[in-house]
């Protein structure tokens, strides 16, 4: 580890295998925390921010206090994001959309407008408090209906390539408070509308106390899901050969995704670096879908994605620099109150009402408002909530995660990438 004297202040400079290893670290070690504190699980705080921000907090103290700072190589960093947005396009099958029907298409463009919405609300808050209107996107759909994923990319293209300071600590920051908010409102909003509307469900009208939440329902609930094909196509046990093959298929679409990457920038088609990987990713998934080619085992990649996501999310959050935040503060909480109250009329009108005003569109709802302020998880967490007291619905555990865990980074991505080329 190298050591460096900046501005009279040591810096401890962690080269690109440290800055992994520590990455690990702190990713089993907010896994540890969250399993000592039940808060952390009831509102779905992964443990790669935990661990992050523990790391990020520590190392503001210490600069503050002019003892060391730390600098962090993010070579891995930026390969664990691509690898990680590359098993989100091999896993966007056209089959399972098709599965799904038009109730599918039609969630997923409430989704997308809801990111263009976002966006809309946070660009003019950003420009009153006479900020760069870059970070109304950073407080907009980027960390919203994003996520940390999402977050960490863009939060870093904007930071790096369009010189928006402190974009990527803003970004992580709103993702964070995102995930707390989404499992928060999520499941009251839909107990509110059972309550006023006197909806029927499958079990009546309260008659059951809510089921406390934790990790293993939500598991045995994606499992089920899993079970009915709506998450994997098949079952089967995963070996080293499965995971090289679709670890292989990972790697040739990144090599070919950094191509379409060049080109684009070459042709002025500024986009973060997952993109074209992504996009190829998409390409290889749907052509193995063809009869009589090749598959890809949604499993092994699901895999690869959750390794990938947690080392990049810890270290994009080891790495933050919170300091970077103090003048932010009140913007950023004004653009979440906004898009808190945003997505709860969404969810209401463009949902609720707009699929039937019903049961099943009432739990759809709620998990709209799950993964709109949060992530996937968090939209299972309200649903279930609403689920375990009301009774079953399939048709929202089926649509929604095929929306929040794949479709919607694909269109959101899309929105960024035109919104942002106004203000750049």
């Amino acid at each position: 580890m190298e050591r460096i004297l900046v501005n009279g202040v040591w810096q401890l400079k962690f080269d690109i295998m440290q800055a992994a290893a520590l990455g690990a670290v702190m990713y089993y070690f907010g896994t540890w925390l969250r399993a000592k504190i039940p808060l952390l699980v009831k509102y779905s705080i992964p443990a790669p921010a935990i661990g992050g921000l523990i790391v990020a907090v520590t190392a503001a103290v210490l600069r503050s206090r002019g003892i060391v700072s730390f600098a962090f190589d993010g070579t891995l960093q930026s390969v664990f994001m691509i690898c990680f947005f590359c098993t989100v396009g091999m896993n966007a099958s056209y089959k399972l959309v098709l599965r799904g029907g038009l109730i599918v298409v039609a969630f997923w463009v409430v989704s997308t407008f809801v990111s263009v919405l976002q966006n809309a609300v946070g660009i003019p808050i950003a420009k009153g408090f006479n900020l760069n209107p870059l970070m109304g996107l950073i407080g907009g759909s980027i960390p919203m209906i994003g996520g940390l994923g999402t977050a960490g990319a863009f939060g870093a293209l904007f930071e790096d390539d369009y010189a928006v300071s402190g974009a990527l600590s803003a970004a992580i920051a709103c993702a964070t408070f995102g995930m707390v908010a989404g499992s928060v409102c999520g499941g009251p909003v839909g107990e509110w509308i059972i309550k006023t509307r006197k909806l029927v469900t499958p079990k009546g009208i309260g008659k059951d106390p809510f089921t406390p939440l934790n990790d293993d329902a939500v598991r045995e609930e994606i499992g089920e899901m899993a079970q009915e094909g709506m998450l994997q196509e098949e079952e089967h046990k995963v070996s080293g050969p499965h995971l090289m093959k679709n670890f292989s298929w990972i790697l040739v679409a990144t090599g070919l995704g950094s191509a379409v990457s060049y080109y684009l920038k070459k042709a002025g088609i500024t986009l973060p670096p997952y993109l074209g990987a992504m996009i190829v990713a998409i390409i290889i998934r749907n052509v193995g879908d063809t009869p009589e080619w090749f598959a890809i085992d949604s499993k092994c990649v699901g895999m690869i994605g959750d390794i990938a996501l947690g080392l990049y999310i810890t270290m994009a959050i080891n790495a933050l620099q919170l300091w970077q935040l103090v003048n932010l503060a009140l913007p950023l909480l004004v653009m979440m109150a906004a898009q808190i109250v945003l997505i709860i009329l969404i969810a209401y009108f463009a949902v609720f009402v707009a699929f039937g005003r019903n049961y099943d569109s009432t739990v759809m709802a709620a998990g709209l408002i799950g993964f709109g302020l949060g992530a996937t998880p968090n939209a299972l967490v309200c649903m279930q909530a609403l689920t375990n007291k009301y009774g079953p619905s399939e048709k929202a555990f089926f649509v929604v995660p095929i929306v929040g865990a794949f479709l919607v980074d694909i269109s959101n991505a899309t929105v960024i990438a035109i919104m942002s080329g106004f203000f750049r």
